[in-house]
């Protein structure tokens, strides 16, 4: 049977039993916690969030126009301001981008490094991106790493077959691996044919197969 205690009851065990009043305490306070989180994330962070979104539209402007020094001026406080924020994440790729047009590959990669997104495309464009930064800087191996997890990330029409290509291109020029590039090529052929055709890719695989 269940014990029933009045609130006369609860108040003598609260003010006699010290275990009883350290859970108490324990109890109000993770309570307390949880209750500030939900209000955070509702009343402050939420709304934060959603106006950080609304902030690297006018960079994205100067990035269309190839304005990238203005870009990067606009960019910069804004990442830094807006760091965790969904669009503090997508400033930091678009800052990413406008490092790389100026050749600051170390830099972009520490952007790109950072971006955490639940955005499949971004996401993948970001560890994508990376693989140019090692590219640029002739770390190949490296590059091939990325493109290769940028590639089966999530498997789609668009990104797969497009860093599949880069892999192959990698694998081919720059680390002499026929086989791995004609096999990454085949895949392409296999099982996206729509690409494979933009790119004809057949001569790619001919082009492997004689050298």
């Amino acid at each position: 049977m269940t014990e029933q205690f009045s609130f006369e009851d609860l108040k003598n065990k609260f003010n006699t039993n010290k275990n009883f009043k350290l859970g108490t305490y324990l109890v109000a306070g993770i309570i307390g916690v949880v209750v500030l989180y939900f209000s955070y994330r509702q009343f402050i962070w939420g709304p934060a969030n959603e106006k950080s979104n609304d902030g690297w539209w006018v960079a994205l402007n100067y990035v269309t126009k190839d304005s990238t020094d203005q870009a990067i001026r606009l960019l910069e406080p804004f990442v830094k301001n807006n760091d965790g924020k969904t669009g503090g994440e997508i400033g930091q790729y678009l800052l990413a981008t406008q490092y790389m047009e100026k050749g600051k590959f170390t830099a972009a990669l520490k952007m790109l490094e950072g971006v955490n997104l639940e955005d499949t495309y971004v996401s993948t464009m970001s560890i994508g991106l990376q693989g140019d930064c090692y590219s640029q800087m002739k770390k190949y191996n490296d590059a091939l790493n990325m493109y290769l997890e940028a590639a089966d990330r999530e498997d789609n029409e668009f990104t797969t077959p497009m860093y599949l290509f880069k892999a192959g291109l990698v694998c081919e020029k720059k680390l002499n691996k026929k086989a791995d590039a004609a096999a990454h090529y085949q895949r392409i052929k296999d099982d996206y044919p729509n690409y494979a055709s933009t790119k004809t890719i057949d001569r790619y695989i001919a082009r492997c197969a004689t050298k």
